[in-house]
């Protein structure tokens, strides 16, 4: 029955792992699909009911989070279903503290080249248009603000925040000033006055920036804004339009499936515990081979993670050295450093961590201080748990296989002189002693070569626990056999 119930636990242990497999397969084949086709998910929208049947519609969008990669597609998207659908025009309200410049520079090329005109409204009251969201502002065929709202400090800050170098720092910044002027006049605003936002990182109340010319108009919420907009001329890519908003029906157009998963990736506090939690799940697995699912799990997460944190352009130094301590962690495994490694890998994630994004600049996102530390000593103390484990079984006596034979205690069955039979573990054994030994004595195994045992005799007798099963001998006749 024993050998049996065996097979039959392994049989059930092949089958978890090939299940495993296949889930991972799945989940793989899931995220291209999520990758090649999710974006056309939720690309359509739906008028809100409440207008005539022959007033015009409009694309609305709302953007209340940091400009990244998602955001810009989604912007992208709607503009481009506005123009398949011809509504009338794009409403984008707009909340953010900034985000990627590269992000901003494509949802405002996207504005600029719009056949549909594009009216970007800075909503709710409290909330602002900072950095990166001033130049999606500024270029907006019509730009709004809420009364309570601010723009501006959209001074440029370099890829990871480094600020070391002057001369780079200065092209930067007067790029960044080029730009502002250069969208500034398209749109016949104040061209001084959006200039100091980049360059001395002015910010505007909502009347202040009416008032210099920065935006057209201030309302209080959207139907007073589409009254004032009602009736007014701009300037497309197609070409000169007029506004006809009093009655327009909007059309709210959200973010798609992908999208949605992708934004939450590019949220700086989740990017980062994707790739802590898959820099666990890949140690656990490497200190326990065969686990399989820490393996699986963690190679998602810390994929996904690297993605987010690519996306939201974190140092690529710092991300070395994250990765770095886990090399360290790895080699502690074949390398016996006695903790060095270890110490050395919690260090670098450590300082890699934090490193990763700008310290002390509001528009550059980051996870909070209170996660990374967090995630460091969690880090710090599963990996202290791996390595005393990996210690511990490293020390400790064999117990199976060959080497588990060496030291155990044998029963001779055959006297040795120097050749003879033993039992252990339930089988007999071919065995040469190093004196002689006789039936009933107890051995004890110095060595294994194939399927023969070296013993030592010590002129023990047969052990008071052993336990005895009959034997048919050469002539037939029945004798027990002591068993050990």
């Amino acid at each position: 029955m024993r050998p049996k119930r065996r097979e039959g636990k392994a049989v059930r242990a092949l089958w978890a792992q090939r299940g495993v497999r296949r889930a991972a397969v799945l989940v793989f084949l899931f995220v291209v699909w999520l990758a090649a086709f999710a974006p056309s998910v939720g690309a359509t929208s739906s008028p809100t009911p409440g207008g005539p049947s022959d007033a015009p519609s409009y694309v609305l969008l709302q953007v209340r989070s940091p400009i990244v990669p998602p955001v810009a597609d989604y912007v992208r998207r709607g503009i481009e279903v506005a123009q398949r659908d011809g509504v009338a025009f794009v409403l984008l309200e707009l909340s953010t503290p900034g985000g990627l410049m590269t992000s901003a520079q494509e949802i405002v090329e996207a504005i600029l080249e719009s056949p549909v005109p594009v009216v970007v409204y800075v909503t709710p009251p409290g909330t602002y248009a900072a950095s990166a969201g001033a130049f999606i502002t500024m270029s907006a065929h019509v730009a709004a603000m809420a009364p309570g709202t601010r723009i501006g400090a959209a001074h440029p800050v370099t890829v990871g925040g480094e600020g070391g170098d002057e001369v780079m720092l200065g092209k930067i910044t007067e790029d960044a000033a080029a730009w502002m002027r250069s969208i500034a006049a398209l749109r016949e605003r104040n061209v001084e006055a959006a200039e100091k936002a980049v360059t001395e990182s002015r910010s505007y109340t909502a009347e202040e920036a009416r008032e210099l010319h920065l935006v057209d108009l201030v309302a209080a919420n959207r139907e007073s804004l589409l009254v004032e907009l009602d009736g007014r001329h701009v300037v497309t890519a197609a070409g000169p339009a007029v506004l006809h908003t009093r009655h327009a029906v909007p059309r709210e157009l959200g973010l798609s499936f992908a999208e949605q998963i992708l934004l939450a990736l590019s949220n700086p506090d989740i990017a980062y515990l994707l790739m802590s939690l898959g820099m666990l799940g890949l140690l656990v697995e490497l200190y326990h081979p065969g686990a399989i699912f820490p393996g699986v799990l963690g190679g998602l997460s810390l994929i996904l993670g690297l993605y987010g944190l690519g996306t939201l352009e974190a140092r690529w130094s710092a991300l070395a050295l994250v990765l770095l301590g886990l090399l360290f962690f790895a080699l502690e495994l074949f390398v016996p450093s006695h903790g060095l490694l270890a110490t050395g890998g919690v260090l670098a994630f450590g300082l890699g961590s934090l490193f990763l994004f700008a310290p002390g600049i509001p528009s550059s996102p980051r996870p909070g201080p209170g996660i990374v530390f967090g995630t460091i000593l969690a880090f710090a103390a599963v990996a202290a748990l791996l390595v005393t484990a990996a210690v511990r079984g490293a020390r400790r006596r064999v117990v199976t296989g060959r080497e588990g034979l060496i030291g155990r205690e044998a029963v001779v069955t055959s006297d040795l002189d120097p050749i003879g039979e033993v039992f252990l573990e339930g089988e007999h054994w071919r065995a040469i002693s190093d004196r002689p030994a006789r039936k009933g004595e107890v051995v004890h195994v110095v060595s294994v070569e194939g399927l023969t045992l070296r013993v030592t005799a010590e002129g023990k007798g047969t052990s008071q626990g052993a336990h005895s099963e009959t034997a048919e001998g050469p002539n037939g006749t029945v004798s027990e056999v002591p068993r050990a």
